[in-house]
């Protein structure tokens, strides 16, 4: 067994728009589209939701027979989680006493990579006997009842808070978290069981987990993208693509229709970014000057939410293009704010887009066609008032699945993201049966 300084505790309980033809696409908008079999596509995705998640009368209480997921989850030292909120506890419970008082996590951009918090909220109240919220993921003692093993490491709040090294140590606090865990997990027999193929770990920060992410590769992780990864280490068939928690107020009973957002085209951000953001400087030289577009450089920080939620609510089209990786927190803002996302991203993933279809509330740009002069503004005014309206109304009623809020609700992003992980267990669970078919002869070598 590899030496750790953990102890185990016992458990508590693509869509792109061609480069040609763009009025005839926007036009098609009208139609749902249709999967090989002729079913509308919307029907399948609504489909789903409905079928998946807990009836409303099964809210009473979570318990193993009636969830969705069986989640074994480890008891890690608060320095894992909750310790690094500033959470000490009195030494008796690796865990704070939620019902009393939940800690606090940290407002401004650390809050838009907040999952493993809200996540391991859900996990930590699921077995409450006065819980009313729904029941796609329950907390199960055994290990060997769980479908999945959840690990409950804050790695993205590790890293924005712990990373920097400060003499006279040689190692950061979250390098020195990561080791740890590393030693930690693999040492358990739950990793020896699965190889890791059954743990979720939470890497939402495109830095987070960086020292340890090819160590524990054989595990499910739950990011933002995949744009600092190497293919076999995550992709989209093993992994999870989880969204931002925006930043921008919610549109609270919006009634800015068409004719009452006098912004045609918003963004304002970051301008001189690496990678596949560096087309955002194309696209401001393209765009200054356009009249009824907002294109200016800022952040939540200097400009505060209530200035950019004016500007987005204002706004008929948000932009959302890639940053330093694929990614960006912009389309979980334009969505809150009911503004129509234009995603220029080539590499992007979204989350649940298995039976999600974002075609019917966004619009998709190939990069390479976003920089010919005129062609976005062009795309952008050929869509009509019922065809905006139509994906105005469609991001309304979807708004609920990227909200991350405890106690969780019906269909919200923590249980969307419990359902995510669902659909990965038949292949994770094929995984692991294949792995141990002469296991049993392998302990005579």
């Amino acid at each position: 067994m590899a030496n750790s300084n953990i102890q185990p505790h016992r458990p508590v309980v693509s869509h792109v728009l061609p480069d040609e033809k763009i009025v005839s696409v926007i036009k098609n908008l009208n139609t749902p589209l249709r999967n090989h079999e002729g079913e509308s596509t919307l029907f399948k995705e609504s489909t789903f939701l409905h079928q998946h998640a807990p009836a409303d009368e099964e809210f009473t209480q979570c318990n193993p027979s009636n969830a969705l997921l069986k989640v074994f989850m480890y008891d890690l030292p608060p320095e894992f989680h909750f310790g690094i909120l500033g959470w000490h506890g009195d030494g008796k419970s690796v865990w704070p006493n939620i019902r009393a008082e939940v800690p606090h996590y940290p407002g401004g951009l650390h809050l838009q990579h907040s999952i493993d918090y809200w996540l391991t909220l859900d996990l930590l109240s699921s077995r409450f006997s006065d819980r009313s919220a729904p029941c796609s993921a329950v907390r199960v003692e055994d290990s060997r009842e769980a479908d999945v093993v959840f690990v409950p490491f804050f790695s993205s709040l590790s890293y924005n808070r712990h990373s920097k090294v400060n003499p006279p140590e040689t190692v950061s606090t979250n390098e020195l978290l990561q080791k740890k865990l590393v030693e930690f997990l693999t040492s358990q027999r739950e990793w020896k069981r699965s190889g890791g193929r059954d743990h979720i770990i939470m890497a939402h920060h495109p830095n987070s987990m960086l020292d340890a992410r090819m160590k524990l590769s054989p595990c499910m992780f739950v990011l933002s993208d995949f744009g600092r990864y190497f293919p076999h280490v995550a992709n989209v068939e093993k992994d999870i693509i989880a969204p931002y928690k925006h930043l921008i107020k919610t549109f609270v009973n919006d009634s800015f229709g068409f004719d009452d957002r006098s912004i045609l085209l918003y963004f304002q951000g970051g301008i001189h970014r690496k990678d596949g953001g560096s087309i955002r400087k194309q696209l401001f030289n393209l765009l200054k000057g356009e009249k009824s577009v907002h294109f200016a450089f800022g952040s939540l920080r200097e400009n505060g939410t209530d200035e950019a939620s004016r500007g987005m609510h204002s706004s008929k089209f948000c932009l959302n293009m890639a940053g330093d990786t694929p990614s960006s927190n912009r389309l979980f803002d334009a969505i809150a704010s009911h503004c129509v996302p234009v995603i220029i991203s080539d590499d992007i993933e979204l989350p649940y887009e298995d039976v999600l279809d974002y075609s019917k509330f966004c619009i998709f740009v190939r990069a390479f066609d976003a920089i010919k002069k005129g062609f976005l503004m062009t795309l952008i005014r050929s869509v009509s008032r019922e065809d905006w309206t139509q994906m105005w109304q469609r991001l309304k009623e979807v708004e609920g699945y990227f909200e991350f809020q405890y106690p969780s609700k019906k269909d919200d992003a923590v249980q969307m993201v419990w359902q995510a992980v669902a659909r990965k267990v038949p292949a994770i669970q094929l995984k692991v049966h294949r792995s141990s078919r002469f296991s049993r002869f392998d302990v005579h070598r």
